[in-house]
């Protein structure tokens, strides 16, 4: 059946057991399932003529990026394609004047950042892994720099998508606001690929800071880190990061990178300033605001190398836990409260992971109310589950979410009847309008 296919797209469709491998998977989700091919568009018609062949044999097709999702958006749950959307990698347009850049797909968020050298400006979602910035808007990704410009959602203008009948669909305009009917240009936003295929996408730019001041505070305990993080972001400064690790973070880094840092909990802030003058207000504020916090560890950055070496901690600290436990399985969670409540949902975090004998390291987003447990567990150990749901739960119970940024996909799709209530059936209701025959990303988000 393949091969028909191979026929009408020659040197693009891969049946390569390396391939298939390669697109069986994503970075955190447990489960492989490899695809029975992998698609490698590289043009609108691509897609087009893949998704013809689905329709044709009712065969499923997988939008894939970069791959760097965690919660399964890319895995097959069946017989299907791979979209491999990774050779769209191409800057069309930057429109410095506009603050505006159009990009295909593939292009990651790396590589829009160095084509936007010389210019002034830079495109500020940073999710951490180097994703493709297709596969961002599909997951409505955000990260460390959320608290102040907004996920992916805030920063993109337009789309471009191809629905499961091969229709085109221009969605939003290049303008910074607009009251022209539906807003079907977010609805797309997030939804993981299920209801149309992303080929285009225009992109808010913002000018680069001229001034940044950076801390990196460290406290005795994780109910102080956290509070004092509430307390900056009641503050009113103009917050651009606020990171926070935990102690057994910080031990991970100092074995995995040789360093000597304290192991406590740590808070790492970042502000972005229009004037040297306010900056030095903001850095005071923000210091006596760590020192009544109970800081007992403060060190401030005020150059590039500084900067990067103090975020060294904070961006390597997925990859120095993995090494801290070799072998084992982890589960990342991904809750999100309104601000106030982020205090009370990092301690119950670390309370329960004591209460069910588990170890996990806590990090994230605080400044937004966005946190992560990364639980180390044996394959199969119920007591994971468990602590994913009691904290979801909590979250729910506080206001919260399931997902601030992962997304859904495979692993969280079982908590949206409680979060959404009647307002999954009209989800449903959306899907089978634009995908009627099930084929994009079927089994996400929903069964």
């Amino acid at each position: 059946m393949v091969e028909s296919l191979q026929r009408r797209l020659p040197q693009k469709v891969s049946t390569a057991p390396a391939d298939l491998e390669i697109h069986s998977k994503d970075e955190g989700y447990p489960a492989h399932h490899p695809p029975m091919a992998v698609v490698y568009a590289e043009g609108l018609e691509d897609i087009q003529t893949t998704l013809a062949w689905a329709r044709e044999h009712r065969i499923p097709v997988v939008p894939f990026g970069a791959g760097t999702s965690i919660e399964g958006q890319v895995i097959p749950q069946g017989p299907a394609l791979s979209l491999d959307l990774s050779r769209m990698n191409r800057v069309l347009e930057v429109r410095p004047e506009d603050f505006l850049a159009v990009v295909e797909p593939g292009v990651t968020r790396k590589a829009l950042n160095e084509a936007l050298k010389g210019t002034g400006l830079f495109f500020p979602v940073d999710p951490g892994a180097d994703a493709s910035l297709g596969g961002m808007a599909a997951t409505n990704a955000s990260g460390t720099t959320t608290v102040r410009y907004g996920g992916m959602r805030q920063n993109v203008l337009a789309l471009q998508v191809v629905l499961a009948n091969g229709e085109v669909l221009e969605l939003g305009r290049g303008v910074r606001k607009t009251s022209a009917g539906y807003d079907l240009k977010d609805l797309f936003i997030g939804s993981e690929g299920t209801l149309g295929i992303i080929t285009r996408l225009t992109l808010k730019l913002h000018p680069i800071p001229e001034h940044i001041h950076t801390l990196r505070v460290f406290f005795e305990n994780l109910n102080d880190t956290a509070q004092a993080a509430y307390a900056v972001m009641a503050s009113g400064l103009p917050v651009a990061r606020l990171e926070l690790v935990d102690e057994i973070g910080i031990k991970a880094i100092n074995r995995y990178l040789g360093r000597s840092y304290p192991e406590k909990p740590v808070l790492f802030l970042e502000f972005h300033s229009s004037t040297r003058a306010a900056l030095e207000a903001e850095s005071h504020l923000a210091l006596e605001l760590m020192r009544e916090a109970g800081a007992v560890s403060i060190d401030a950055a005020r150059t590039q190398e500084e900067r990067t070496a103090q975020w060294e901690a904070r961006h390597q600290s997925y990859w120095a836990l993995v090494n801290l436990f070799p072998g084992k399985e982890y589960l990342s969670t991904d809750t999100a409260v309104p601000i106030s409540k982020m205090p009370d949902l990092v301690a119950y975090s670390s309370r329960l992971l004591r209460e069910l004998g588990l170890t996990g390291n806590i990090l994230g987003h605080v400044g937004d109310g966005n946190f992560h447990t990364l639980v180390v567990c044996e394959p199969g150990d119920p007591r994971a589950e468990e602590f994913s749901l009691r904290l979801v739960e909590h979250a729910l119970a506080l206001g919260g979410t399931c997902t601030g940024e992962h997304g859904v996909g495979l692993r969280k799709k079982k908590y949206l009847p409680k979060e959404h209530g009647p307002a999954l059936a009209w989800m449903r209701q959306i899907k089978q309008l634009f995908d009627p025959q099930n084929l994009l990303n079927p089994g996400k988000i929903f069964d």
